[in-house]
């Protein structure tokens, strides 16, 4: 496992917008057929994961403003039966809202809730950029769609994703169930989106045709 990248504190805002942007035109490009198919996350299809970024969208966007959702913001259990027809321009919009949310600096500043726990939210804004990033890269490996995140050293919602992702690696070495698998190990030159991948226990060459 390898150490964080050079970036941005996780306490420092970062732009939702270019990952949520990049995250929509994946979702618009999953055709029909492929709503069954297998992804990165075991076990859930690609419409599960849909659901489940829809539901991500609506949590951590509700952290930004420090609104309590009924159930705390806890993760719901993907269910590809919530999916609906409009999926397609739903998702979309919610992840259009969720990078306004962040936006403000005052979103960064204090402490909020999200899955069921209390946090400073600059925490909760970099958990946040993970689930957008790594779940994005999930349905666009499952769907066979290019995931062109920046790959420079630079990029601060990747760097402030895995600064957050390798803290949790480095207390849970053999993963943490319903969050993150075992790291998987990449070369320490690997471009950061796939340092990333890596600790959170995903094949950055995972491939939907090799399933």
């Amino acid at each position: 496992m390898t150490t964080p990248v050079a970036g941005p504190h996780p306490a420092d805002p970062v732009d939702f917008r270019p990952a949520t942007t990049l995250v929509g035109h994946v979702v618009r490009g999953v055709r029909d057929e492929q709503l069954d198919a297998p992804t990165p996350c075991g076990g859930i299809t690609v419409a599960a994961l849909l659901d489940h970024i829809d539901g991500l969208c609506l949590a951590f966007a509700a952290a930004a403003r420090k609104e309590q959702l009924p159930d705390g913001g806890r993760a719901r259990t993907p269910d590809a039966s919530r999916l609906g027809d409009d999926w397609r321009d739903r998702l979309p919009e919610r992840l259009d809202a969720l990078a306004a949310a962040w936006e403000p600096t005052e979103a960064w500043t204090g402490v909020t809730t999200v899955g069921g726990l209390d946090l400073p939210a600059e925490i909760a804004g970099a958990a946040g950029l993970d689930e957008v990033l790594v779940h994005g890269w999930d349905l666009a490996a499952a769907t066979g769609q290019p995931f062109p995140a920046h790959d420079g050293t630079d990029d601060p919602a990747i760097n402030a994703a895995y600064a957050w992702a390798w803290s949790i690696a480095e207390q849970n070495p053999a993963g943490l169930p319903g969050l993150f698998g075992p790291p998987v190990t990449v070369p320490n030159d690997a471009p950061p989106l796939h340092r990333l991948l890596g600790v959170t226990g995903r094949d950055p060459g995972w491939a939907a045709a090799d399933r």
